[in-house]
């Protein structure tokens, strides 16, 4: 496995090369320019940190994947993932794009991947559309106080949705704000008071549908100096956990469920996804969703 990835995957640059080849994708999009958009470099084992995160800070979009060989002998390729700020160990709509970009570049085939990245080796499923991704095991933990998390969105108390705040993730825990529908685009972060909180890598200010098992979503990453991502493929498989922890799904079995985001920001978004609960704890979650390619080109390689 790892023979057949170090030959399709590395192809590695030599130190004297001054261009990566790269692709702009856009992931979880209904259609293009929607979605999040992610810059994906091939070939990009030679870069040293400094170089790849003078790179993602001039792409400045909220994450850059970088294609690597592998270095477990069980994964079929090695992505790092870098904001224009920082390296994370995962990311969803970066593995998500990265794997799908792999195999309709034809240097990898469809079906099962095995994605290396910071906490270990993740499992996707990719088909010509798009990709499904099941993140690391289940975290959840108490947040803080929702009143003191609603009015650092400037938010009231008579806004939330009365379900406890939880940090959450399979990989990167987010916290989850549960709102009223009409309070979500209202949601304004003060940068000062969220640092003060502690809530993870991020928010999810989420209004929640049971009905229609719908989540409607603003997220707003640490990393991103709590700027706004149009779509978070790590928090929506909180997502998961969240309702699975809070009883808002059932207590066994698995639940698919919905997460439209980014449309405050004029990027619709649409995960698919899955909790799979056991005696009310969440085992496993999977989210899913298109990736459609808009750009391609070369970049100098950073001196």
């Amino acid at each position: 496995m790892a023979v057949r990835a170090a030959a399709t995957v590395a192809a590695v640059a030599s130190s004297a090369a001054d261009r990566l080849s790269y692709e702009v994708v856009d992931v979880f999009a209904p259609r293009p320019f929607a979605g999040n958009p992610l810059a994906v470099v091939f070939d990009a084992d030679f870069l040293t940190t400094g170089q790849c995160q003078a790179l993602a800070f001039e792409f400045h979009l909220s994450e850059t994947s970088f294609l690597c060989a592998p270095t477990d002998p069980t994964a079929d390729y090695r992505v790092r993932i870098f904001t224009p700020f920082a390296e994370l160990p995962f990311a969803g709509h970066p593995s998500v794009g990265a794997a799908h970009t792999l195999v309709r570049a034809g240097r990898l085939p469809a079906g099962r991947l095995r994605q290396e990245c910071g906490v270990g080796v993740v499992d996707l499923t990719v088909d010509d559309g798009g990709a499904t991704l099941g993140g690391g095991p289940a975290t959840v933990e108490p947040g803080p106080d929702p009143a003191d998390l609603a009015t650092a969105f400037g938010l009231a108390v008579a806004d939330l949705a009365g379900v406890p705040v939880l940090v959450a993730g399979c990989g990167l825990p987010f916290a989850h704000l549960a709102v009223h529908p009409d309070a979500v685009d209202r949601a304004r972060p003060d940068r000062a008071a969220l640092n003060r909180l502690g809530v993870g890598e991020g928010v999810s200010v989420l209004s929640w549908d049971a009905a229609s098992r719908t989540v409607r979503a603003r997220v707003f990453a640490a990393d991103l100096r709590w700027g706004e991502d149009p779509a978070t493929g790590s928090a929506a498989l909180g997502t998961g956990v969240w309702l699975a922890a809070t009883g808002l799904v059932a207590a066994d079995g698995t639940t698919e469920y919905t997460v439209h985001q980014g449309e405050a920001m004029g990027r619709p978004s649409v995960l698919a996804c899955s909790v799979t609960v056991a005696a009310g704890v969440a085992t496993a979650a999977t989210v899913s969703g298109r990736v459609l390619p808009v750009a391609v080109g070369t970049i100098a390689v950073p001196g």
